[in-house]
């Protein structure tokens, strides 16, 4: 070592040699260059991941706008076509009733007619003697029972239809109200989630997004869901018009039918009305007949008792003679011609008296038999004059049949303005 006089320090460490020293700058730059080449490589894929995911993001949260546009509009669309369909089925229900409270109304309409029936039945039963008699207006009334029990059924069993058909209704009623509450709620959901974007306040993580739950159908199941209320509605509504259709039917043939019953049975007891009358008019014709001979009759008796009583004078006066006949003295008491003509006299007059007794007794057997008939014909007649006066009540009574809401009306303008149902279009007055 060479000697110096400048005093100086070193590291105890071993020294770098020069070539090792140019070999790590030529490592560190190399290793520098490496590493900006990454960090160019890192910067231009992070740019260009930004760029996609950025890109990626606008795209899929664009899609899934329009999904939800889409949703809206066929939720939205359904909604509409629901609705209606709920409409249609409240304006039906309005309908039914109303076409159910007017066969309710028939229904009670025919209490009427059946409190008049009863009551001409019980009346014409009234009836006494030979004119209690099975007639053709006991057949009518019977038969107009008949119908109208006949009538009461068949719309008691339209009622009873129609009930349970506004059941079912109001059923379909209660499931589009339901389903279109659901979809007016899942509108709401969807278009308040198509306001909302990334920048919102209301945005955050949740805990289980992506699970599906437990009342989740497919879209499948949701469409047929759909079309069956759809489908259920539109059937009802037909079975409806159809029932509504079929009870006015009926119940016109009810009227029609009562009606022409009404018609068939006042004509039975007009004409039994006229038969009555016709028979009264011969019997009191008859009665007067009946009477004038009774009168001949009875002045025949007293002629015939008056002569009854001449003969018995004459005989009377025959006897007499033949009596002091008797008292002829001697041979004077003799059969002449005298004794034997007044002895034929006597037997004559006898004979007369007996014959106009029988007679007497025969006119008074004619006039008790024709007394007897008298009696049975005014008894016949006051039967008739009762049977004739029950009838005509009977007709005054079911004249209220025509006051009630089935009248005819009273013009011929009114019976068109019925039969072509314009009601409603001609203004009132």
């Amino acid at each position: 070592m060479a000697f110096t006089t400048v005093t100086t320090y070193e590291k105890p460490s071993e020294h770098v040699a020069l070539p090792d020293w140019y070999s790590r700058l030529y490592e560190l730059r190399q290793t520098a260059d490496n590493k900006s080449r990454d960090a160019y490589n890192l910067r231009h894929e992070g740019r260009q991941l930004r760029n996609e995911t950025d890109i990626k993001g606008k795209w899929d949260t664009y899609h899934n706008n329009v999904r939800l546009e889409d949703r809206v509009t066929e939720v939205t669309r359904w909604r509409d076509v629901l609705q209606q369909c709920l409409n249609s089925v409240d304006d039906e229900i309005r309908k039914l009733t109303e076409e159910k409270s007017t066969t309710e109304r028939t229904l009670e309409y025919l209490n009427s007619p059946l409190s008049v029936i009863a009551e001409s039945l019980a009346m014409r039963d009234a009836r006494s003697g030979a004119d209690l008699v099975q007639d053709e207006g006991d057949i009518e009334i019977k038969n107009e029972l008949g119908v109208i029990e006949a009538l009461k059924q068949m719309l008691t069993a339209k009622c009873q239809t129609a009930w349970e058909q506004l059941n079912r209704l109001k059923e379909a009623q209660f499931k589009l109200q339901l389903d279109l509450g659901n979809k007016q709620d899942a509108i709401d959901i969807d278009r308040q989630n198509l306001e909302m974007d990334k920048n919102c306040s209301g945005t955050s993580y949740k805990p289980d997004p992506l699970r599906i739950p437990k009342n989740c159908t497919p879209y499948e199941s949701w469409l047929e869901h759909s079309r069956y209320n759809k489908l259920l509605a539109d059937n009802e509504i037909a079975a409806s018009i159809k029932l509504r259709e079929a009870m006015y039917v009926v119940r016109e043939r009810a009227y029609n039918d009562l009606k022409a019953q009404n018609d068939a049975t006042d004509y039975a007891l007009r004409l039994r009305v006229y038969e009555t009358q016709r028979a009264k008019n011969e019997l009191e014709w008859q009665r007067k007949k009946m009477a004038e001979e009774m009168a001949k009759v009875m002045r025949e008796i007293e002629d015939l008792e008056e002569a009854h009583l001449n003969k018995t004078d004459g005989l009377k006066l025959a006897e007499t003679r033949l009596e002091n006949r008797i008292f002829r003295p001697g041979p004077e008491l003799v059969q002449d011609e005298a004794q034997i003509g007044l002895a034929d006299e006597v037997l004559q007059l006898r004979q007369t008296r007996q014959d106009l007794m029988d007679k007497i007794n025969a006119a008074k057997a004619t006039y008790n038999g024709l007394e007897e008939l008298l009696l049975r014909m005014d008894s016949d007649l006051d039967n008739k004059n009762h049977a004739m006066m029950t009838d005509l009540r009977c007709i005054d009574i079911r004249k209220r049949l025509g006051m009630s809401d089935r009248a005819p009306p009273p013009t011929q303008t009114d019976v068109n303005i019925q039969l072509t149902r314009m009601e409603d279009e001609i203004p009132k007055s």
